[in-house]
């Protein structure tokens, strides 16, 4: 009797839809929250596979910072017309023009605790029960706390010492009136994981994520990109450099890093070398040793 086995990328893969499969077998009305990186664009691939020949049933949802890259924007709203699937956006501008959160200062000025409040108020807003993630274990230390499913209380705030046990990964999304759930059916994925799926699949993302030649400033050892947010100090010089970005998020926090890698599998050979997580170039994760955490605790991503 002759045996069937899958490679690695294929049991990741089937365990990722399985998992997208019971959140929307057990909830009402999830999302899949959608930045324009790369593991957000991986998990809309996988709703296509897990769903086909049927449309996604999900919604995508954006938290606009206003600071977003414009080639992320361009990305999301052609992704958008190409699915025909429904794209919800909560605005950081108006949260801060209705006074729901105050605009930070200085020269390491940051929307990106500012959208926790966005956030929870779109969830509410739209009575959303779970939010679909691209979390990974890998990329931190306080996602690598996450279970598959991960329940949130009616502030939505998580406590990673109060989550449910997944044995057997039988998963359990019940929750009182005014709770939810993020999932994140990827975490078992690395960052290699994600580029040989995407160079496989023939995944289409941003251009930012291969080298190109941009103005940036060297801050918080790495290259800031030169924006219109962007406060300069008097000894800091915009230099031209080509560069990528390895993860994606507001222009005036996402560092890059120096790299002749422009197409997927030069990425993935340089991927395999490095030492460093890809979110060693987030300035909004320099902050404290616990930034990550903290901003979790209180309704993040």
């Amino acid at each position: 009797m002759s045996k069937y086995y899958l490679n690695y990328l294929d049991e990741l893969e089937s365990e990722a839809i399985y998992v997208l499969r019971e959140v929307w077998a057990q909830f009402d009305n999830p999302v899949i929250l959608f930045s324009g990186g790369k593991d957000s664009i991986l998990v809309t691939h996988l709703a296509k596979k897990a769903f086909y020949p049927a449309k996604i049933p999900f919604s995508l949802m954006h938290v606009d910072t206003g600071h977003n890259f414009p080639e992320t924007i361009k990305f999301r709203d052609d992704l958008i017309k190409e699915l025909g699937v429904n794209l919800i956006v909560g605005s950081v501008q108006e949260s801060i023009n209705q006074g729901r959160v105050a605009e930070e200062k200085g020269k390491n000025a940051t929307r990106n605790a500012l959208q926790i409040t966005t956030l929870l108020d779109a969830i509410e807003d739209n009575k959303v029960d779970c939010a679909i993630g691209g979390g990974r274990r890998d990329e931190e230390k306080a996602r690598a706390k996450e279970r598959f499913f991960s329940h949130r209380d009616d502030f939505g705030q998580w406590d990673p010492k109060n989550q449910r046990p997944e044995l057997w990964n039988i998963f359990n999304g019940k929750c009182f009136e005014g709770e939810h759930f993020r999932a994140f059916p990827i975490s078992n994925w690395t960052e290699m994981d994600v580029w040989n799926y995407i160079s496989r699949e023939n995944i289409q993302i941003p251009s930012l994520y291969f080298a190109h030649e941009r103005e940036v400033v060297w801050r918080s050892n790495s290259w800031i990109p030169n924006s219109e947010f962007l406060i300069l100090e008097d000894q800091e010089e915009v230099v031209t450099k080509k560069i990528r970005f390895r993860t994606l998020g507001d222009i005036t926090i996402t560092g890059g890093i120096e790299s002749d890698a422009d197409t997927v599998q030069k990425i993935a050979n340089e991927v395999s070398t490095m030492r460093q997580t890809e979110r060693g170039n987030r300035s909004d994760d320099k902050r404290s040793e616990t930034a990550m955490e903290d901003r979790k605790r209180q309704g993040y991503f």
